[in-house]
């Protein structure tokens, strides 16, 4: 049996957490699932789902970095709103995201034993 492609299924599962990530735990759930369905086997599901996830809290966490030396330089401050960007990102908006990753390997490995049967 061929197995799928792992970048296309982090690629499409990140997608996905992006577009329904608002829903809470089953938007993770069912991005992982269709990422699952895509690298075909439980622990190649499991993985794909977990990396899409963690790729969204570190993109996460650059755009509030970003944004806050963006939103400081309007102000003089670049500096000091860079490491409040990167305060707010890693107090709420990375562990909301590694939550979204877990919830992501289950339905990886959902998705995975699926595509197997």
């Amino acid at each position: 049996m061929t197995k799928g492609s792992m970048g296309l299924g982090v690629i499409a599962g990140f997608i996905l957490l992006l577009v329904l990530g608002w829903i809470p735990i089953v938007g993770a759930l069912i991005a992982g699932l269709v990422t699952g369905l895509i690298v075909r086997g439980v622990g190649r599901g499991a993985i794909a789902g977990f990396l899409a996830g963690i790729i969204g809290a570190i993109i996460l966490g650059l755009l509030l970095s970003i944004g806050g030396a963006a939103m400081g330089a309007l102000f003089g401050m670049a500096g000091l709103g860079a490491l409040l960007g990167g305060a707010i990102g890693g107090i709420i908006g990375i562990p909301l995201t590694i939550g979204n990753a877990i919830v992501s390997v289950i339905g990886g490995a959902i998705g995975g034993a699926l595509r197997r049967v």
